[in-house]
């Protein structure tokens, strides 16, 4: 029973992650149909800023929290403002076009990944600490710097769901997910909603790579392997579907955590895959997806 909570513990702890990461690709496919690759960019870019800042604000006599928090701001603003820029170039003029975003966004991916590493190398850039030490609770031991995080992005997701449900942008954003054309016709500017729903989509990425930098090897291929799993969280979920793409997370993150402790992490992630493909085969649209 003991080794069940902590797995299940362990479980949340890396699908808060996987939850951040998969609510920024599915924003953006729900909103303009764009299949896009380089979400891993934007949570690698924000990942190396955040490793890179912390240090040289450390050294400049901050405390180390107050210099993750501004580092994690930084980055953020950033990394968006980076999302901004691409989509206004390039997404802008494939938007709802599948081929085109895909081909788009891969050709990103491999430009942006060469130019990251040459400009920060290949080599690991370590974050200090933020807490020290495990928490015990019932027998379970949690890392503490862990438990803080986990907390922070949960928090986070639900202040997006709280603001997709209930603000007027969040409202525009749900509209033109189920039906853009209905959505414009009720005067909703799908431009603007389209642009600004990007950015937030970039933008929760960016706070997804933040967070991890300090548990994570942050290095210039970080966002692969998260890219992966993203997708394959949103396509259990259901393409475009937020609750979906919480539960596809959640899903990952529990196969990963127990199948990887009872039998071997490559046989979870292979788990994970034919689990994709047969979804693909049985239910193609996702626990929670729609048409």
């Amino acid at each position: 029973m003991q080794n069940f909570f902590q797995l299940s513990l362990t479980a949340l702890q890396i699908g808060a992650v996987y939850i951040l990461f998969s609510l920024g690709l599915t924003l953006i496919f729900g909103v303009l149909r764009i299949v896009n690759f380089a979400h891993g960019l934007f949570f690698t870019l924000a990942a190396l800023l955040t490793a890179l800042s912390v240090p040289w604000l450390a050294a400049q006599g901050l405390p180390v929290w107050i210099a993750y928090t501004l580092a994690c701001l930084l980055a953020v603003v950033l990394t968006s403002a980076a999302g901004a820029i691409i989509y206004e170039i390039g997404f802008k003029r494939v938007e709802r076009d599948l081929i085109g975003s895909f081909i788009l966004s891969v050709g990103l991916i491999l430009v942006g990944e060469g130019i990251m590493l040459r400009i920060f190398g290949g080599g690991v850039h370590p974050v200090p600490p933020l807490v020290q030490g495990n928490l015990e609770i019932l027998g379970i031991s949690i890392a503490g710097q862990r438990l803080v995080l986990c907390a922070v992005a949960l928090f986070l997701t639900l202040v997006l769901m709280y603001g997709l449900g209930t603000t007027r942008f969040g409202k525009a954003l749900r509209a033109m997910s189920i039906d853009h054309e209905a959505a414009m016709l009720q005067g909703i500017p799908y431009r603007r909603i389209g642009f600004l729903g990007f950015v937030l989509a970039t933008a929760v990425g960016a706070v997804a790579g933040a967070l991890v930098a300090p548990v994570a090897a942050v290095t210039p291929t970080l966002g692969d392997s998260y890219l992966i799993k993203g997708f394959i969280a949103v396509i259990i979920g259901g393409m475009g579907s937020v609750p979906g793409a919480i539960v596809g997370s959640l899903f990952i993150a529990f196969i990963e955590s127990f199948i990887g402790f009872y039998l071997d992490p490559s046989v979870a992630s292979l788990s994970i895959f034919v689990l994709v493909m047969v979804f693909l085969l049985v239910w193609p649209k996702g626990l929670l997806g729609h048409d």
